[in-house]
């Protein structure tokens, strides 16, 4: 099942964000998976229109996931370590995925992040190949399970399809590693080039980071997105011991090494950008480059805090991504970006809500290559998400503070409506395409644990 378009329709909202404040009462009049208008001021439903109670905002975006981390959850809390040895039992996960194993996790996963008012996820996908690193007959067997799993869950998705090459500086890939490689940049790009779009699915490319992709084939990959003006994401930064590696074999900081193979850019998303030097931070804003933080992950793995308002105040814009769904909750990301910054500086007031769910929707969409989402505008792709006003997170504030409550309250067990190209995939807290998504998320996750 794709993701179809509604026939004609109109929404009306109790309360909807419009980017600077909430309005009560407004009209949405939705025509081939677009909204054709947007009429505030209308205190009652017009006759036919399908009413979403609560505050409704533009859907959110994910932009930065591993669809396959989600089968982590709960078994990787037990006892101490660091990222790299969680990263061994992440290696060990990624060993047993097939293409249909990957498929229905995918699809389940991408239908939990329906339930959370996500419309569209940013998929960071090295998983290419058999263990070995054998090609699948289709050699993007992989990434194309992953397309049809959003559209079975009824999301939008860019497969950010990532270049993973060596195992560090120089080299070789391990035993586990094997399935993420093509062997070279060239190859990668040969075979990426083999995915089309469609109507739900955008084509992006990543760098898995500068450990994992020679320097004298950076360039390759940023050539291969910038032909084809696709969204380029790259993890950056994320561990001390990646800087201190890059500075011992090229004299450079990772993000220096970036910008000297032409990487940085308008189009590229810096992922994590949390070890930064002052130069770093400035080839990073002054470039455009966006900065993606994946704050319950970072916390999670007891990375560290990134320097985002320095980024931002440079001019690198801000997205959010739930990256190894240790939680997927969009309104948590936001939320926390705020409250990290608050405990490293002991001050409060970094990011207005507003900004913060900027961060969430439009500026998300744009990183994913999805310019035309993000905003409850005539024009814009129909896509929004319904939070109830009246759980026990949010019953209280006055509807007007509906930002506040939103980021700094509310959670995504409080969505309500998801909907996408004018369709409803989430109507009162249930999918509509995948009916049972816990009993889906644990059948997959138990198939992957053989």
């Amino acid at each position: 099942m794709q993701v179809t378009t509604a026939a004609p329709r109109t929404y009306w909202l109790e309360h909807a964000w419009l980017g600077t404040s909430v309005e009560p009462g407004v009209a949405v009049d939705v025509r081939d998976g677009r909204i054709a208008a947007v009429r505030t001021g209308t205190p009652a439903p017009p006759p036919g229109a399908e009413v979403l109670r609560g505050l409704t905002l533009p859907g959110l975006a994910n932009a930065h996931s591993h669809a396959f981390h989600r089968a982590l959850r709960g078994t990787v809390q037990v006892g101490s370590g660091t990222f790299w040895t969680w990263r061994e039992v992440m290696y060990a996960t990624a060993a047993r995925l097939t293409p249909d194993s990957y498929h229905a996790l995918a699809r389940a996963v991408y239908a939990e992040m329906a339930l959370a008012g996500i419309t569209a996820v940013g998929e960071f996908h090295y998983v290419h190949h058999a263990p070995g690193g054998t090609a699948y007959a289709d050699p993007n067997a992989m990434g194309e399970a992953l397309i049809a799993a959003a559209a079975e869950a009824g999301i939008r998705i860019t497969l950010l399809d990532t270049a993973y090459l060596s195992s560090g500086f120089g080299q070789p890939p391990t035993t586990h590693q094997l399935r993420f490689s093509d062997g070279d940049a060239e190859a990668w790009a040969a075979r990426s080039s083999l995915l089309k779009e469609r109507d739900h699915a955008r084509i992006g490319a990543a760098i898995h980071s500068v450990r994992a992709v020679p320097a004298e084939q950076l360039e390759t990959v940023a050539r291969w997105a910038e032909e084809r003006r696709a969204p380029l994401h790259v993890h950056l930064s994320e561990q001390t011991a990646e800087n201190e590696a890059c500075l011992d074999i090229h004299g450079c900081t990772p993000t220096q090494l970036l910008a000297l193979h032409g990487v940085l850019g308008p189009r590229t998303t810096g992922v994590h950008n949390t070890h930064l030097t002052a130069e770093d931070i400035s080839l990073i804003g002054g470039s455009g480059t966006g900065t993606c933080m994946c704050p319950t992950t970072e916390r999670d793995l007891a990375d560290g805090i990134g320097p985002a308002v320095a980024l931002q105040n440079e001019g690198s814009p801000l997205c959010l991504g739930s990256d190894s769904h240790a939680v997927i909750d969009l309104l948590e990301e936001a939320r926390a970006l705020e409250l990290n910054e608050r405990l490293r500086t002991r001050t409060r007031g970094h990011w207005t809500a507003a900004a913060l769910l900027r961060a969430a929707s439009p500026d998300g969409h744009a990183a994913l290559g999805w310019d035309e989402a993000g905003a409850l505008e005539t024009g814009a792709l129909a896509d929004f998400t319904t939070l109830a006003l009246d759980s026990v997170r949010t019953a209280g504030p006055l509807p007007r503070l509906g930002a506040e409550t939103a980021v700094f309250a509310a959670s995504a067990a409080d969505v309500s409506h998801t909907v996408v190209a004018g369709r409803h995939v989430v109507r009162d807290g249930v999918h509509s395409l995948v009916p049972d998504v816990p009993r889906a998320l644990a059948d997959a996750v138990e198939a992957l644990r053989g």
